[in-house]
């Protein structure tokens, strides 16, 4: 038996699909292209096997937990393969395997000629190098309950690694949310079509590294079926912004105005502001409360501050804006309301964030011309739902957002969501780390996309472009660790990731 390297995980392809997509590319490539189940499985087993060896060169003691159908069927693709290559191999089933059937049942029988037994889950062996999770697959609806989830406890418990067959169990394939508990993987190896919840909500804390391995299923398969989503990061984004002509000035490149910082907030309007002239926006305009503008000018002069009272004062900044960015630090007093209404009667494009997003929901407006980037929180508020609901389904919340607002809609979070209507399938970044979950990254996000979308971007590509540049930043600034990582430590790496450092 050959074992051929899996790609990284910086190969993945681009297009992600729902568990739906991907069982009936499975059934084509059986029906159409006359390739057996079986063989389908057995590759699936190979590459799994493969992975484990790749990851884990020095593991020798192995648990493979299997459930009662084809993702149990590769656990014991997995087993055999382990077996041949002498590790220990433990094999513990999860349900009756006198129901399995099909692929599924046939290499279950293929480990037992093979020489291996069975024994039903009690518990896992205390000395084991990696736990392989192949108990239920993409095609979960319900919550995780009895011995399952007694199964998904004890491998989470266990002080080895845990591979995970196609999904970590518990997992929704298709929403990212986990479905009563789930397995929490080291790496996940994955068949045949990406599966869009691998990669939002809980599925990165849940599926560890993903790998991906295509089966050799041919691309015609997929020629008919539109992709449900976009995996997009800033390496497929750079070539947004093109190289300056060598006669270019600062009018070229757009007049941002960042509205916000009510009392005790300056700090993130400043944000806003100052990652927008580091993105390249050719002027930047701050309105806020007079009490901050002194500061703001100390630390940032390029700034151009202006203290703001009323919205007749607002009303001059307006017309020579070409971009309104609109929420950090704004708060929802009766100035805040103010400068709103403005805003929305100025005809400017908008970057809506924050409180603005809370005044938009109120107000119930609709337009094709903003770009709104709600936080899970936000979002709940924006669609009279609970957070938990928002988490549960991000993709749909997204879309029911765009729906009802129009524009770009931004749903922040792990795999941040990007949809703009129409018929492109929304976007999903894949950049960004567990550092930003601290106050004011998303100051930082709502000045970049108002930057590129003053350097002349379409509010999708600038939205989408935004998502992966802020999550870059993010990356590189964390590379001294993620915890007490700072939203204006991003602000220095957005100079060299435009300019293509």
């Amino acid at each position: 038996m050959t074992y051929r390297a899996l790609p990284s995980s910086d190969q993945l392809p681009r297009a992600l699909y729902t568990a739906a997509q991907v069982r009936e590319f499975d059934r084509l490539a059986i029906e159409r292209c006359g390739i057996p189940g079986e063989t389908l499985m057995e590759r699936a087993g190979v590459a799994a096997f493969a992975c484990l060896r790749e990851t884990w060169p020095a593991a020798r003691r192995v648990a493979v937990l299997v459930g009662g159908g084809n993702n149990g069927g590769d656990g014991y693709v997995v087993a055999r393969l382990a077996l041949e290559q002498g590790f220990e191999v433990s094999v513990l089933q999860l349900g009756d395997p006198a129901r399995l059937q099909g692929d599924a049942a046939l290499n279950a029988q293929r480990w037992q000629a093979a020489g291996g037994s069975s024994a039903p889950f009690d518990g896992l062996p205390r000395d084991l190098d990696v736990i392989v999770d192949a108990m239920l697959g993409t095609g979960l609806e319900r919550d995780v309950a009895g011995l399952y989830a007694r199964a998904v406890e004890v491998a989470n418990a266990h002080r080895a690694p845990a591979l995970a067959i196609d999904i970590p169990s518990g997992l929704h394939a298709d929403s990212g949310a986990i479905l009563g508990c789930a397995v929490r993987a080291e790496v996940t190896v994955t068949f045949i079509g990406l599966k869009q919840g691998l990669f939002t909500g809980s599925g990165p804390d849940c599926a560890g590294r993903v790998v991906f391995a295509g089966l050799e299923v041919p691309a015609a398969v997929f020629a008919s079926t539109v992709l449900s989503a976009r995996r997009v990061d800033w390496s497929g984004q750079g070539g947004l912004l093109q190289p300056r002509r060598r006669s270019a000035h600062k009018g070229h490149f757009g007049h941002v105005l960042v509205i916000g910082g009510n009392h005790g907030f300056g700090g993130a309007a400043r944000l806003a502001a100052e990652a927008a002239l580091r993105v390249g926006a050719g002027l930047v305009s701050l309105a806020t409360r007079p009490l901050h503008v002194s500061s703001v000018l100390a630390a940032r002069p390029e700034v151009m501050v202006h203290g703001i009272e009323t919205a007749d004062q607002l009303a001059p900044l307006l017309r020579t804006a070409s971009v309104v960015a609109i929420g950090p630090g704004l708060g929802r007093d009766a100035w805040a309301q103010a400068l709103w209404q403005a805003a929305v009667g100025s005809g400017r494009p908008l970057v809506v964030d924050a409180d603005a997003l809370h005044l938009l929901a109120a107000d119930g407006l609709r337009r094709d011309d903003w770009v709104l980037t709600p936080h899970p929180g936000e979002a709940a508020a924006m669609l009279g739902l609970c957070n938990a609901e928002v988490g549960a389904q991000r993709f749909d919340a997204v879309a029911q957002l765009q729906r009802r607002y129009g524009g770009s809609v931004v749903l922040k979070g792990a795999g941040s969501l990007v949809h703009s209507g129409g018929t492109t399938p929304p976007a999903l970044c894949t950049d960004g780390n567990p550092g930003m979950a601290t106050g004011g990254m998303g100051d930082v996000l709502t000045g970049i996309i108002a930057g590129l979308m003053a350097q002349g971007l379409e509010r999708r590509d600038a939205a989408e472009g935004g998502v992966c540049l802020h999550a870059a930043a993010a990356d590189r600034a964390a590379t001294d660790g993620e915890r007490g990582l700072l939203p204006s430590d991003l602000v220095e790496w957005l100079r060299s990731l435009v300019n293509g450092s």
